[in-house]
């Protein structure tokens, strides 16, 4: 396993795991019952650091679509350098950071958080660029023929 691939396993672990702080307050608002239940827009609503951290989990899970690709792109190119392994530990570390202050409720501590994992996904989309295309078509080589 690259380092790359390292970081993308622990954000991958640490995003799913984000559901659970939210579940347990949505048992001690509804109680176990109307936590089963349905959906509807009569139930007692979260607290607001849960429906906070509901949406940095969505955010989680959207940039997790974005990260994924790009780390899985440069193990399959068999491209890894100290600057992609520091890309992929600090969009782990954002990713915790953006986690924590936007559950406590600090925008723009949120927005600098989200901006540097940003900054991070870009770092790793420059390095699968600066491959070259020679790189490149040897994946989609690979793909055809696969």
């Amino acid at each position: 396993m690259t380092r790359e691939l390292f970081w993308l396993t622990l954000t991958v672990i640490f995003t799913g795991l984000l559901w659970i702080p939210y579940i347990i307050n949505r048992c001690q608002v509804r109680g176990l019952a109307g936590t089963m239940a349905n959906p509807s827009r009569n139930a007692k609503p979260h607290a607001e650091w849960a429906t906070r951290l509901m949406f940095a989990h969505d955010n989680a899970v959207e940039n997790l679509v974005i990260f994924a690709p790009l780390v899985l792109i440069l193990a399959e190119i068999d491209y890894s350098t100290k600057w992609t392994v520091y890309a992929c530990a600090v969009y782990f570390w954002s990713r915790v950071a953006h986690l924590i202050v936007y559950t406590l409720g600090l925008p723009v501590f949120r927005t600098l958080a989200f901006t540097v994992g940003f900054l991070a996904q870009a770092v790793l989309a420059l390095a699968i660029d600066s491959c070259g295309p020679e790189r490149s078509a040897g994946l989609k080589l690979r793909g055809k023929a696969g």
